[in-house]
């Protein structure tokens, strides 16, 4: 195959053409690459403009040079299917994932075995659309916001970007938010911002070098934070502070189980719309059932364990059964800081200082947790257009860092529950992609030899997206009606639970709508289009 130059916004341009046309993603900045679509490593640096300049000082560095380009199969070297399983066991071996568990108690009102049986069923099903992404990366070498053309179409998936690229900056800020307030919580002389430029500057000077630092980095970032969360596990054992809270009945049980299966199950899918971005320097012989079992282990453990121990530790919590003050050390810890204040209370008093530093470590494990949010943040910004795409992604990683500080510093003393809540609501998105993502996969193009990987930089080729979009107004429409959180609770989801807190079905309800709205649209839309 000969190096072409491909534009990635091509008009007129087909793969079939006898004699390829020069193309350039932006005035001045060709990119080469061969009659598939693939783009090799070293055309990044050719040429005198200033992006070729730019990426040969880069080269010098080893920072990764490709964006959203496709990975020819001769870069893709990348055989240690481990690195699957460690990247996403490091990304949910933290706080952020205990918090989830510890919100059972205090925030849904739920028993341990109900609690427990929520978190392991929806994390089962939560983390199975993630799986199944992760699996297109070494097939086709694209990134999943890439892979999306195929599902929403050229125009269709900058809507989607968009969405991937608030969920990538609003869930960093939350994150370093909490990683800066067991900062402040092990020493009130570090300032929230310290904490926050202190974690973000980690979390950028991994994510700056790429793919491979990236996964080096989470292939051992995971010990530590495993070694400090079994330690918790073991002092809290030790204290027989733990209570068997009773299974509840009724609509508030209902509604609490409902609630906090959509908190569960949006934490666990979060990752679908990054899911390939870390497998395509993977060789596509790798075997997909290997993929994908990979990181079902390295998704399904670190969740269980994390969530559920979470939730052990929230039943030691006591509260004044009418006035509903915190009545010991841990519900004084939460109510005074949070989780860091629950994490405080179990390792504080048996550890001293050794607990403090336990504390350090686990507010540190949040690098982890929001490297894979940053890395893939400017692959995002990359889809939206021809010229995001002429920048490349480190310096969108840099732009993305900045973003997320400037929100997380003020949001850290003024509105941190409105950013968490603002960030609940727009979670609802991702139900919405996999009911129109995984129809047009299994329906349409009923499977992977419906895909022609070749189209991927060619708008008329593509499907058209109308159906797509369309479904997804539908999907939110359904996220809506059953919504449950602290700014609305929908008409269907205020039927579910106790009327003042109601039950959160947004979840399936936009999967549902979406799914069924987009296979009716779709029909048509290929009968019309033909693509």
């Amino acid at each position: 195959m000969g190096l072409i130059k491909n534009e990635y916004d091509v008009e007129g341009y087909s793969p079939t053409d006898p004699e390829p046309k020069h193309k350039h993603i932006a005035p001045g900045i060709p990119v080469y690459g061969d009659d598939t679509g693939a783009v090799p490593g070293e055309s990044f640096t050719y040429g005198d403009s200033m992006y070729a300049r730019i990426q040969r000082f880069a080269g010098k560095y080893a920072i990764e040079q490709r964006g959203i380009e496709r990975v020819p199969e001769n870069e893709r070297t990348d055989t240690n299917l481990a690195k699957v399983g460690t990247m996403w066991l490091a990304a949910n071996m933290v706080v952020s994932s205990f918090a989830i568990g510890a919100l059972a108690v205090p925030v849904f009102q739920l028993g341990f075995v109900d609690a427990l049986l929520t978190i392991l069923f929806i994390n089962l099903l939560g983390i199975t659309p993630v799986c199944f992404f992760s699996t297109f990366g070494p097939v086709f070498g694209l990134r999943q916001m890439v892979l999306s053309r195929f599902f929403f179409g050229w125009w269709g998936v900058k809507v989607i970007a968009v969405f991937n690229i608030l969920a990538c900056v609003g869930w960093s800020s939350v994150n370093v938010i909490v990683g800066a307030q067991l900062l402040h919580a092990v020493n009130n002389n570090v300032p929230g911002y310290a904490g926050i430029i202190i974690i973000a500057a980690c979390t950028f000077l991994v994510t700056l070098f790429g793919y491979k630092v990236v996964h080096y980095y989470e292939f051992y970032s995971w010990i530590p934070s495993f070694i400090i969360f079994l330690i918790v596990l073991g002092e809290f054992a030790h204290s027989g502070a733990f209570v068997n809270l009773p299974m509840k009945v009724g609509t508030s049980e209902a509604g609490g189980v409902l609630s906090f299966a959509s908190s569960v199950f949006g934490f666990a899918t979060g990752w679908t719309s990054y899911a390939a971005d870390y497998t395509v320097y993977q060789p596509h012989t790798v075997s997909r059932v290997k993929t994908f079992a990979w990181t079902w282990a390295g998704l399904i453990f670190p969740l269980l364990f994390t969530e559920m121990l979470g939730l052990a530790v929230a039943t030691a919590m006591t509260f004044d059964p009418e006035t509903f003050e915190p009545t010991n050390s841990y519900a004084k810890g939460y109510e005074g800081s949070g989780i860091g204040g629950l994490l405080a209370a179990v390792l504080f008093p048996p550890l001293g200082r050794f607990g403090q530093f336990c504390l350090v470590v686990l507010a540190l494990s949040i690098i982890a947790n929001n490297c894979p949010n940053i890395y893939s943040v400017g692959l995002s910004l990359q889809v939206l257009g021809r010229w995001t795409q002429a920048v490349p992604r480190y310096i969108w990683t840099f732009v993305g860092t900045l973003i997320y500080c400037a929100i997380a510093i003020p949001g850290y003393s003024h509105f941190e529950s409105v950013l968490e809540n603002f960030m609940l609501v727009i979670g609802y998105w991702l139900a919405i992609y996999e009911g129109i993502s995984l129809p047009e996969h299994f329906i349409f193009k009923r499977g992977m030899a419906g895909y022609d990987v070749t189209i991927y930089t060619v708008p008329h080729l593509l499907p058209p997206g109308i159906a797509a979009i369309l479904a997804f107004c539908f999907g939110v429409f359904g996220a809506v009606m059953g919504m449950a959180q602290v700014w609305f609770i929908g008409p269907i989801g205020k039927h579910i639970g106790t009327p003042a807190y109601g039950g959160d079905i947004g979840f399936p309800l936009a999967f549902a709508f979406a799914f069924v709205s987009y296979c009716g649209l779709r029909t048509v839309e290929k009968r019309r289009f033909g693509r």
